[in-house]
């Protein structure tokens, strides 16, 4: 088979990572129709690896989807390179446009189009950002285990984001950036934990060979390290889902922007579910491609029910007409026989 775009399926799934290629398998697998359009821009792309994924512990991320489309694939799903520029509600489904020209309707939409990792206006953060710029110390964490690393504070989360990589490392620098130094409770912490805490603006980031050496303030002074965390603030893709009258709204913990659903993956448009980073801003690999999975197995359901729904409304018909005949049938043998008997 090829994956051509056809003019109509069961479920188009909007984003090819972890999370929308599980809930093409699943839905796959449940016989539907099933389209995958990715536009090609995962978020882990720069990472070496996948970690704290069960028996793909390490693998490179390019490998892990394609070896996730081939399984969507082998069960009869498309996969399809693009990007999804428009989307309508049109009678009981849905009309979506790529860039290039190309459409396709829908009865359901699974979304999962992750997020953006927007990041402070540091030079060089952007350069080694999932190398030696690293921000989750359970995706990075025993990578840099035992190195010198700078936390460079970037929101409410930053003084645990220190707390937890000390777990791997016990030479942590908190650079508060722009941000308030941490007072009272805050600053007790991490002066137990042997954590310093460096104030004052972070200009940029020193490379040396290829790897970070240290970390250069705007005073010009120079902190020696070898890793930077920094939380990025995460901002859902949205755009899409906006487009039929989904709003992302901010996070309760000040992370970035998320676009809710209720637990069955549904979002506040009929026919609409969104799973992944783009509804849990931090759901790693294994999460996002397990809520993919679920929220696959609930659109099946639904469209159980509707299809369910119609056979019963046809059956009904079918009944009414097959008891209607009956009725004629026996009013006309009633009327021959009373013209035999006037014979």
């Amino acid at each position: 088979m090829t994956d051509e775009l056809n003019d109509s399926c069961d479920v188009v799934v909007i984003g090819g990572g972890a999370a929308g290629l599980n809930g093409a398998l699943m839905l796959a697998r449940a016989r539907r129709s099933v389209v995958v359009i990715d536009a090609g821009a995962p978020r882990n792309a720069p990472a070496d690896g996948v970690h704290g994924l069960l028996g793909r512990e390490g693998m490179p991320p390019a490998e892990l989807l394609e070896r996730g489309r081939a399984e969507v694939r082998g069960y009869g799903g498309r996969v399809v390179t693009g990007e999804v520029t428009g989307a309508i509600r049109e009678d009981d489904a849905f009309l979506l446009e790529l860039a290039d020209g190309r459409t396709v309707r829908s009865r359901r939409l699974l979304v999962t189009t992750g997020l953006v990792d927007e990041l402070p206006d540091v030079a060089g953060l952007r350069e080694r950002w999932g190398r030696d710029v690293v921000h989750c110390p359970y995706c990075h964490g025993w990578e840099v285990r035992d190195r010198p690393i700078g936390v460079i504070a970037n929101g409410p989360m930053s003084v645990h984001g220190a707390l937890l990589f000390r777990q791997w490392s016990d030479d942590i620098i908190l650079f508060t950036h722009t941000m308030d130094a941490p007072t009272g409770e805050a600053a007790e912490k991490l002066a137990a934990r042997g954590i310093t805490v460096i104030g004052g603006p972070v200009a940029a980031l020193e490379i040396t060979d290829d790897h970070i050496s240290g970390v250069r303030l705007a005073d010009g002074t120079v902190v020696p390290r070898a890793v930077v965390t920094v939380g990025p603030r995460m901002v859902a893709r949205s755009e899409i889902l906006r487009k039929l009258g989904v709003e992302a709204v901010d996070h309760p913990s000040g992370a970035g922007v998320y676009v809710p659903t209720d637990a069955m993956g549904r979002t506040e448009v009929p026919g609409v579910w969104a799973a992944g980073n783009i509804t849990d801003l931090s759901a790693q690999v294994g999460a996002a491609a397990a809520a993919g999975a679920f929220a696959a197995a609930q659109i099946n359901a639904d469209l159980v029910e509707e299809e369910t729904r119609q056979a019963v409304a046809d059956h009904r018909r079918g009944f009414s007409r097959a008891a209607e005949a009956e009725v004629s049938n026996q009013v006309l043998g009633e009327r021959r026989h009373g013209l035999s008997d006037n014979r």
